[in-house]
């Protein structure tokens, strides 16, 4: 069921906020929570082979320390989780500045 303006009006009002406060602070918690996820897969797959980034893990793949398979596609994903976080940190950015 769609949120509507009455409803995000109350509870600026029983916050005590602006409505403008109540949905530039909803995006930043939403961005923020979401990014938080994104890191947490991040690092569990960099601490699954003991990297601290997506090119020391293709050097060790390189090297034979790591077997190719599966490991590229953690490298791909490790590589799309990153663009993500930088996304988000753009859109977080963005919302900062005009608000």
């Amino acid at each position: 069921m769609p949120i509507t303006e009455e409803v995000i009006k109350k509870v600026a009002e029983d916050t005590g906020v602006s409505v403008e406060e109540l949905k530039v602070s909803g995006l930043l918690a939403f961005l923020r929570e979401k990014k938080k996820k994104i890191m947490l897969e991040r690092i569990e797959i960099l601490s699954r082979y003991r990297v601290s980034s997506a090119e020391d893990l293709e050097i060790k793949i390189k090297t034979g320390e790591i077997p190719e398979h599966p490991t590229w596609e953690d490298v791909i994903l490790l590589e799309n989780l990153e663009a993500g976080i930088a996304l988000i940190d753009g859109d977080i950015k963005s919302i900062q500045e005009s608000s």
